[in-house]
């Protein structure tokens, strides 16, 4: 979180163990909770993630499958997977209630990942050395220019 209160959103999403896209910005809007922003981020991955559906299904590339949407946030899980989950949602904007529909609808599949196995951390946090070269590799970047 930055001194404007806003959270940093990101995304990296991953076709087997290729990177095809990422990005991090500052939200919008001041979240009201750690929650909250995190479901945000949630809302805006799923976006990414229906456009990169069509875009593939337009090369003939069909996923029938339940696309995994991996989050460090077991509270963003658990509002994404229960409609009545009241006293954290009432801040969000409806729009952001679309990723409901993806859950419902078995498009996405919402999982947890613990934090410091979270890739998209890499654009979002200040990290120490040994986690930052741990989520490089687990991203397969490598430098062209040391030595196999």
């Amino acid at each position: 979180m930055s001194s404007s209160r806003k959270s940093i959103t990101g995304y990296c999403v991953f076709i087997g163990d290729t990177l095809v896209s990422w990005k991090s910005k500052k939200q919008a809007v001041v979240a009201r909770s750690s929650a909250e922003a995190e479901y945000r981020s949630m809302a805006s991955t799923c976006c990414e993630l229906m456009w990169l559906k069509h875009l593939l299904a337009d090369f003939k590339i069909d996923h029938d499958d339940p696309i995994d949407l991996y989050s460090d946030s077991q509270s963003a899980i658990h509002i994404s997977k229960n409609p009545v989950f009241h006293e954290q949602t009432e801040h969000i904007e409806m729009d952001c209630h679309f990723i409901r529909e993806k859950v419902l609808a078995s498009t996405i599949k919402p999982l947890h990942i613990s934090t410091d196995l979270q890739v998209v951390d890499i654009f979002t946090k200040a990290l120490l050395p040994k986690q930052f070269y741990k989520l490089l590799g687990k991203m397969s970047v490598h430098d062209i220019h040391t030595s196999s």
